[in-house]
Order: structure tokens, then C-alpha cells, then sequence
């Protein structure tokens, strides 16, 4: 890899540090190249990504950004597992590492914030940011249709005793 090339992957990872809601560490030594891709599947389904990257690179691009406190995670073979989503890449990483032993999660960033492994795994039992606004919608819709169905009664009702006065008439 030359210079360029690498001037290209810290600007890269630069981006990903700035514009993601977190990002999770982890070594993943011993892994399989198939358990990888299906990680990378599952982070792509949750609308995240995983990257492999050299942590000398990683702690360069890491300086002056929000989430620089996890340059210390950067030590052996490291994997990063990212989302704009603050939960998504969190969940994607802890759901792995249940199935892979030689997944282990190191830590990560919320923002500003430092995350210890019990720090991701807090962060990975929240809703995420699908779930929180398939709630807020259904609270929302609740009282409306409460209203809707309340509005409707009263004339269904007129309308049944209209129809029993006319019944009634016609007899």
C-alpha cells in the first residue's frame, strides 16, 4: 500500500469515525473468511458496515474526531463494526459475538461517548431508531383513531334509529 493509498484510507476512516453513531471494536481473530462475509451481511441488513483496517491508520484518522477515546481498543487484529444508527452496528456486533467465541468485543463509541464492552451491550438492548418510530407513530395514530371511531358511533347510531323510525312508519 502506498502513501496515497493510505492518505485515501485514514481520509476514509475519518469519515466513517465523524458520521457514524457508533462504533464498535472487536478482534476477530480466527475467524473464518465465510463467518466474516456473514457478518458484513448482517451489518449491510441492519444498514451498517464492517471494516478491517491497519490500527496504526485507524488511530491517525481517529485524532481530533468526536469518538478518539477508542484508540486504545486499537491493539491486534481489530475489526470495526459501524452504523449512523446509534444501536444498529451495536446489535448487528453483539448478536455475532453470542454466535462466534472468537469474536470478542473490545469497546466502542457512542458520539463522544466511550464504550466499555458492558457499554455496547447497553446500547445494543435499546430500540433502535426503526422501533422507536414505529412506537411514537403508533401513539401517535392511537388517540386519532380513538377520535375517528368516536365520531362514527354517534351517527351509526342516528342512523339505526332513522332506520327503526322508518321501519316503524312504513308499518
Amino acid at each position: 500500500m502506498d502513501r496515497a493509498q493510505k492518505e485515501q484510507l485514514v481520509d476514509e476512516l475519518g469519515q466513517i469515525f465523524e458520521s457514524s453513531g457508533v462504533v464498535v471494536v472487536a478482534h476477530y481473530a480466527g475467524l473464518t473468511v465465510v463467518e466474516m462475509q456473514d457478518l458484513r451481511a448482517r451489518a449491510s441488513e441492519a444498514g451498517g458496515a464492517v471494516r478491517v483496517a491497519k490500527n496504526r491508520l485507524a488511530k491517525i484518522a481517529l485524532e481530533g474526531k468526536p469518538c478518539e477515546s477508542i484508540a486504545d481498543y486499537l491493539t491486534g487484529m481489530t475489526v470495526l463494526t459501524y452504523s449512523e444508527d446509534p444501536v444498529a452496528a451495536a446489535k448487528v456486533a453483539e448478536d455475532f459475538a453470542k454466535e462466534n467465541k472468537n469474536f470478542e468485543i473490545l469497546g466502542g463509541a457512542m458520539g463522544e461517548n466511550a464504550l466499555d464492552r458492558a457499554g455496547v451491550t447497553a446500547v445494543s438492548k435499546m430500540p433502535s431508531r426503526d422501533e422507536l418510530i414505529a412506537s411514537i407513530v403508533g401513539c401517535i395514530g392511537a388517540p386519532a383513531s380513538n377520535i375517528a371511531g368516536a365520531l362514527g358511533a354517534p351517527a351509526s347510531n342516528i342512523a339505526g334509529i332513522l332506520s327503526t323510525i322508518e321501519d316503524k312508519a312504513a308499518a
